[in-house]
Parts: C-alpha cells; structure tokens; sequence
C-alpha cells in the first residue's frame, strides 16, 4: 500500500500547471521568463493560448516587434492542434523541466490523500496536521499485487486514474486484467499505437507461438487469434530469442531458435488489420539462422547484430535488410568489431550510430561497449564516462530521446537489479533505480518498450526469468530529461514548433535594445541546426576515438621504450 497525493484529471490538470508556471492573472511572460529557458518560456506560451483560445487568428505583428512576432510566430506554426493535446503538451514540458511542481502547488492547497492498493480499493483519508488538510509528499514505498516491495522512492509523487501510480523512476505494477499471457521469456515485443504486442518466447524449454496485445490505455489482454486460409496459408511457428519490430500497420517477427532451425534467417509478417501471417520473398544471400541478435530500426533498414546460430556458435556478423527492395546484404566494417555474443542490447543514436552494449559467450558475461558508425561503418570503443555497469546478459533497452534505459539481464549467478541509463550524447552513465528481492523486472530475457501514457513517455516490461517464469507487466516514468525541442517534433507536433531554437534570446535582444534580422523560415533553421549537430557529433566521435588511439600507441610506446631500457642495461 501507498500513499500518495491524488491527482487531478484534465482539464483541471491544465488548469493547475497553468497557475504553476504564472498564467494566473499576474504577467505570465515574467514569470515563464524568471523559471525556464527562454525556448521554453515560448512554447509553454504558445501551448496556454492554444489550449485556452484556440489556433491562432491574430494579425501578424511587425517583425521588429521582435518578442511579439516571436509569440506569434510559435503559436501559429501550432496550427490546427485541438485544446485537449494543447493542455497534455504544455503538462508534459512541465513534468520533464519540473517533475516535482505538482507536489510544491499542492503544499499550499486543501486535497485530500488517497491510500493506493494495488488491488483497487482506494479510500479516501486526509493527513490531519494542526487541524489542517494536507497532501503528503514523502518517502513511498510501492507494492505489488501479491504484497512484496519494489522499491521506494522520495521524489515527489502523484496518484490518479484507476490505480496506476505516476512516480518517476521507480518500477511500479498496474493493475492488469484479461487473460494475461503464459509466463516465458525470450519473446518479442512491439509497440503500434498504444497496444503492447507478446509474441512467441520460451516456457520450461519449449517454444511458444501465441500472440497477445495489452491495451496501454486499459491496461486489458487479449489474445489474437490468426486467420489462416487458401490467401494467407502461412502459419506461426513457435520461437523465441526473435526479434519483433513495429512496421506501419505490421508486426515483422526477425530469426529466432525453432524446433526445426532453417539454415537462413526466417522473416514473418503479420497484418495486424488483416490478422494473418506471411512469408515476404527476400532477395540476396540471408544470413544463417540464430536468436539473441539485436536487431534495430534505422530509417527504412534493419541493421542486424551478432547472436547464436543452432549450433550454439556464437556470432559477430552484421547483415542489413532494406525493407523496401526486402534485400538482404552483408557489412563488412572496418575497426574491430565487437567479439561473438549473444543476448546483448542495441540501440541507434541520431540515425547514424549503431551502440552495442553486454551480452555473452559460452563462459563469460561482458559489459562493454562498442559503436558502428552506420555512415562510414567504421566500429570503434569510445571512452565513457560515469560507473561502468556490470557484465550482464539477456538484458533489455529502449531509447527515449538521447537516453538509453537497460533493464535486467544477468551474469549467470543472478539478475541485475539496477535499470540504468546511457545518455547517448555524453556517453555517461548513471542508475535509474534498484529494485529488491527477486521481482521480474531483475529477470533475464524480459522485454522492454516505451509507450505513452497521458501523453508522458513511460517505460513497459514483460515476463523474464529469475529463477521463475514471469508474466508480470512493470511500468517506470522516466525523469530523465532529452532535448526538448526534438522530442516534441518526434513524437507530438511535427513541423509545428521547429523554429522554436531560433528565437531562444528574442527578450533578452529586445530589452538590451539590439538589432535583429527578421526571422529564418522553417526550413532553413531545421537544415541548419540538423547540419551543425551532425557535425559536432562526427567530431566528437572522432576526437574520442583519436583520444583513444593515442592512449593505446603511448602504452605501446612506453613498452617498447622499457624493453629497450632492459636490453641496453643487458648489453652494457
């Protein structure tokens, strides 16, 4: 049992992170100013006339009103947006530059507390202090449904909807219903549209081949059932160490071990309209069959990494498949490459690079990483920084941003019970949270996805093994932050907000009476700035990768020098 806070619901919820940032009658454009970036300021402006008035009808002041055109500008290139997405935006900025803001407004408000059990009974109970009402915002302590700990947590922490908890950074069990799956581990899972997909995995030795979905808004299984017939003769077969990858309206199902293992990698697709199975012909020469590669989305590519063919040997070979001519064809990069491995994680930074992380051999779990750049194919072992994590493998990744959350995995003596994050950029390290005793999301083989949730990225986990087969499904609501302005052209308002960045010192120009060119169109910035970040980042690799080169040629150097060194002293 927890308590908590209880949440507001929009638009009440809109409505109190409003008064938070300053839209309360007082000058919101001074308050927004003195508490965010100025980037910031503006879309948070933008979002609040949006949401409150609608799109944008005003004349279009002069451009040498420079913070006027400025205001004006953000919020007409919102266009069209509906007030309700307008209100989940400007709440979801607020949480990831404030996380704790509800907690601090709700000091100096009258609200009851809701005691959270994970088996739906709530009940209302208001914390008595000096005859005043209070929300209490203290250390938690998270409990599963069948009563064992989680974790605890001592940020600030909001509950609302039907029993699941908004707490950031810890792992938390919402309360599921339907049929649920059959425990397993090694499956695939992918994200469409809001709906968790479990395919196949491995129970007790044997392989499955039933597909199920979970509703992220319901939180409800169902299991599908696949239409067979003279059109779609293509049927499952039962796998698992696969991989299952999101394309449009399709669910593509990548290698994995079988019963019966072809000599080439199999592909499947299933139509998630049509609910049927299909075997696409594919060009060029298929790798051989295996499970526990990685394989990534990159643009229209899957880039596919190492893994353990039948007859366990271990690989380090790396194939691409172009999904729109199906042609497979095999990369021969430069540098040297990770050593052979299986059950490791991959993810893919700023469409170019390739990041390999863990994994394992026949006797040995590893905890290093490796880069491919997908441009000029080139791997390298960058420097990192922050604690290097522990050797794992069957472990778990998923990206959100320039963030990269691994979950589980373990070196054959237990599970890994810290999720932890790489920040891409900076190639630094740092923990998310640990969890205690043997709960399922320190299992290896499990799965992990990022969805949305009340228009907040949430990380989701599925099954796994720890010494048991787990069918439990765990939830974490990250804090750590991306690049704003990027995340929000990603995944929420493409095209609308992208000349935000060039208008982050229009105020401060104004009030210290500069001049200022009128402002570059749309295209022009995006190009620009995708241009400059792409060249910071090839720089840094290489830098990096020069750092590097040079640390190994003066350890070599100072090995040669003492082997002179001894050599002389002999002669003389």
């Amino acid at each position: 049992m927890a308590r908590a806070s209880s949440g507001l619901q929009y638009p009440e919820r809109f409505y109190a992170a409003a008064s938070y940032v300053g839209f309360d009658g007082s000058s919101p454009t001074k308050s927004l100013t003195s508490k965010f970036p100025q980037s910031t300021a503006l879309l948070l402006y933008s979002l609040y006339q949006q949401a409150s008035v609608g799109p944008c009808n005003i004349t279009e002041p002069s451009t040498w009103k420079i913070v006027e055109h400025g205001k004006w500008a953000s919020w007409n290139q919102l266009g069209n947006m509906s007030s309700t997405e307008a209100m989940r935006l400007f709440v979801k900025i607020l949480e990831e530059e404030d996380p704790g803001w509800y907690s601090r407004l709700s000091n100096s408000v009258v609200e009851p507390v809701i005691d959270v059990q994970m088996n739906h009974n709530s009940k209302v109970e208001p914390v008595i202090e000096n005859g005043n009402s209070y929300p209490e915002t203290k250390t938690i302590s998270i409990s599963t449904q069948n009563g064992s700990e989680v974790g605890t947590q001592d940020k600030d922490t909001v509950v609302e909807g039907f029993g699941s908890v908004e707490v950031y950074d810890q792992w938390i069990a919402p309360p599921v219903s339907g049929g649920s799956p059959k425990a397993r581990y090694e499956h695939g899972a992918a994200v469409v549209q809001d709906k968790l997909y479990i395919y196949g995995g491995n129970y007790n030795g044997r392989y499955l081949n039933d597909l199920h979905v979970l509703d992220l808004r319901s939180w409800t299984w169902s299991k599908i059932e696949a239409k067979t017939g003279v059109e779609s003769p293509t049927t499952s077969i039962p796998c698992a160490g696969h991989s299952l990858i999101p394309w449009g309206n399709k669910l593509l199902s990548i290698a994995g071990h079988t019963k019966d293992p072809s000599e080439s990698i199999q592909v499947k697709v299933f139509d998630l309209q049509m609910a049927t199975w299909s075997t696409p012909k594919i060009f060029g020469k298929a790798p051989v069959s295996r499970g526990g590669q990685s394989v990534n989305l990159v643009g229209k590519t899957l880039v596919i990494f190492g893994g353990q063919d039948a007859k366990r040997t271990l690989l380090n070979d790396l194939h691409i498949l172009d999904l729109e001519t199906m042609t497979w064809d095999e990369i021969d990069a430069v540098g040297v490459p990770p050593s052979p491995r299986s059950d490791h994680t991959a993810a893919v930074h700023v469409e170019r690079y390739l990041l390999i992380f863990g994994g394992g051999s026949h006797a040995t779990c590893y905890n290093d990483l490796h880069v491919l750049d997908l441009q000029t194919m080139e791997w390298s072992r960058p420097m990192q920084l922050g604690e290097i994590p522990t050797p794992r493998a069957g472990h778990a990744g998923v990206t959100v941003g320039e963030n990269w959350f691994i979950v589980g995995g373990g070196d054959n003596k237990s599970g890994v019970s810290e999720t932890i994050v790489l920040n891409m950029s900076t190639l630094a390290w740092s923990v998310v949270t640990s969890v205690q005793g043997r709960v399922p999301v320190a299992s290896e083989g499990l799965s992990l996805v990022v969805s949305s949730y009340d228009g907040e990225d949430v990380l989701v986990s599925f099954g796994g093994y720890n010494g048991r087969y787990n069918n439990e499904v765990y939830v974490l609501k990250p804090s750590h932050k991306s690049t704003l302005q990027s995340k929000i052209i990603e995944n929420s308002i493409p095209d609308s907000v992208s000349a935000i960045p060039n208008v982050t010192n229009v105020e401060s120009e104004f009030e210290a009476g500069h001049d200022s060119n009128p402002p570059k169109s749309k295209g022009d910035i995006v190009s620009v700035l995708k241009a400059e970040k792409e060249e910071l980042e090839s720089s840094l690799v290489k830098e990096k990768h020069h750092a590097l080169q040079l640390k190994q040629d003066l350890a070599e150097a100072e090995s040669c020098n003492s082997d002179l060194y001894k050599v002389t002293t002999f002669n003389s």
